[in-house]
């Protein structure tokens, strides 16, 4: 009988920017504008005490490049063993050559196909489910998924209620073909006509001009409520699929963006609250790097060994979600 083919995580990396900005500094940068905020406004709303913005040289490419590369070291990989490099992004440093083209020159991945995907906050769970059907189905054996992001250049500093939840910051996972199963069960969901009402950047750029607005904008409660429905709903989803409960998860690790979204969720999951992973605290809302940063600080902290149920879920603008079941 001819074996089945998995795919399993080999590794992780991270890699955040050199400018940690705690809320007090953040606070007092707005103060300059005329925002009033505190320390204790944002904590007490959002879970968030500080986060990282890129500077300088550091770009959604370099920061991806260098998570990308932790992986790889650490699963002991040579980049030209790589089949495909998939760069979950909503911050790419130009229209083109995308991200994951950037990264594979960086990387010397010269064997590798290369692509950028947009699901915003959902990105890394819809790249990684896409790596795992193009191995489960027999065409690679080798992807690093990577979501990276440097959304500190879409913040419009005058708005209160988005300024002070995102940062900039990659991780990155090793994706390989296996003989037992790594990777169970995945869902991926989208709702296009809350498209632009709760959550968007509409701005474009047509005739070497930008149309539109180019910040992001977004109904904060809007987003509370379609954020705890459809988490908790995929979550339930893919665990009945794959005969689980959330009791035998060993860790939960939920998109990073406001952890009273993230308690409620688990809350209705009946997940104990030391099982959920939480690092939003210390980098704010990521976006696309957000469940690939917490894996791997997750997997640095020894909160994760080998054979550990975990749950992965994205959720963000378009509207987007997905969850994905794995054994690590």
């Amino acid at each position: 009988m001819e074996n089945k083919i998995y795919s399993r995580i080999v590794s992780t990396g991270r890699k955040l920017p050199k400018n940690c900005v705690t809320n007090t500094q953040l606070a007092e940068r707005l103060a300059k504008e005329g925002i009033e905020t505190s320390d204790e406004w944002i904590r007490t709303r959002t879970g968030i005490e500080s986060r990282y913005f890129a500077s300088g040289d550091e770009t959604t490419t370099s920061l991806g490049a260098e998570a990308a590369r932790q992986a790889l070291t650490r699963g002991s990989y040579d980049p030209k063993d790589v089949d495909l490099i998939i760069v979950a992004t909503t911050t790419p440093d130009g229209v083109f050559p995308s991200v994951a083209c950037r990264i594979q020159a960086v990387l010397g991945c010269t064997n590798a196909g290369a692509f950028d995907i947009q699901a915003v906050c959902s990105g890394f769970v819809y790249g990684l489910s896409i790596a795992d059907g193009l191995i489960r189905a027999g065409q690679l054996n080798t992807i690093l998924v990577v979501g990276s992001e440097t959304f500190s250049g879409l913040l419009d500093w005058s708005d209160r209620g988005t300024c002070v939840l995102f940062g900039d910051g990659a991780g990155a996972v090793l994706l390989t073909r296996a003989q037992q199963p790594g990777i169970l069960d995945w869902e991926l969901k989208a709702d296009g006509t809350k498209g632009e009402s709760i959550l968007a950047v509409t701005g474009h750029i047509r005739n070497g001009k930008v149309y539109g607005d180019p910040y992001i904008r977004m109904d904060g409660k809007g987003v509370f409520k379609a954020a705890i429905e459809s988490m908790t709903s995929s979550a339930k989803s893919v665990l009945s699929k794959a005969g689980v409960s959330p009791k035998d998860l060993s860790l939960f690790i939920p998109h990073q963006a406001n952890l009273r979204i993230m308690k409620v969720v688990a809350e209705k999951l009946g997940v104990s609250p030391d099982v959920m992973m939480v690092s939003v605290d210390s980098h704010g809302n990521t976006s696309a790097a957000s469940v690939p940063l917490a894996l791997d600080k997750a997997v640095e902290d020894g909160r994760i060994k080998r054979g550990d149920l975990v749950l992965l879920q994205g959720v963000g603008g378009g509207f987007t979600w997905g969850s994905v079941l794995l054994k690590y």
